[in-house]
């Protein structure tokens, strides 16, 4: 009996031994198949090339530059002339003695608006691969631009004092109403959205300009 119970002990402690070896052989394993499964993985998402992405930026950046049309150019190379004539009447009567105050204060007002949207209608222009000069000047006249001419600009270049001032206001305020409808005509036929918001802010301030020179015109 004595033998048989040594014999079942053994026995016991052999299987318990092979039982130990197959458990360590089967750790290794799955360590090694663990390296694999992280060197093999996949990359995150965020981490893998997108060639949609790219296709995506290049078809906005496509879409972005479809959106005007001729009436948005046209626009924005009469109204760029129109702006510079406004800030160099302005520069004019600025150098001028005897101007009231509040008129003086109105040309500083137009060149501080204006001089902005000149920079801002330029790079329109150059972002739609458009001229700056599109000889739009003479259509500015057929418009209604109310542009001076060259000899009303050498007249109010000379005159000084309440006749300057009433020439500028004068020659302003017919300036503003061209302005206006041509501010008109592009939120009736004009596409590119910035541009619209521009036109009609235009015609928006520019009418309250003209309510205000009316006025100045009153007191000289």
């Amino acid at each position: 009996m004595k033998k048989q119970a040594a014999k079942a002990i053994l026995t016991a402690l052999a299987l318990g031994a092979t039982l130990a070896l197959a458990g360590c052989g089967s750790s290794n394993d799955t360590g090694g198949m663990g390296g694999m499964d992280h060197s093999s993985a996949s990359p995150p998402m965020s981490q893998m090339p997108s060639s949609s992405a790219g296709s995506s930026g290049a078809s906005a950046s496509a879409s972005t530059a479809e959106q005007f049309n001729d009436a948005d150019v046209m626009f924005v190379q009469g109204m760029i002339p129109h702006h510079k004539q406004a800030v160099e009447m302005s520069d004019m009567l600025a150098k001028k003695s005897g101007v009231s105050a509040e008129t003086t204060a109105l040309a500083e007002q137009i060149k501080a608006a204006q001089g902005p949207e000149i920079t801002t209608m330029e790079g329109w222009l150059k972002a739609w691969g458009k001229s700056v000069d599109g000889g739009m000047g003479g259509m500015d006249h057929d418009m209604g631009g109310g542009m001076a001419t060259d000899a009303e600009m050498k007249e109010f270049e000379q005159a000084d004092g309440a006749a300057a001032e009433r020439m500028f206001l004068e020659m302003m305020t017919a300036h503003h109403q061209g302005a206006i409808m041509m501010a008109q005509a592009e939120v009736k036929n004009g596409k590119n959205a910035d541009t619209i918001t521009m036109a009609k802010n235009i015609a928006t301030s520019q009418q309250s300009e003209i309510a205000t020179m009316k006025k100045l015109l009153t007191n000289l």
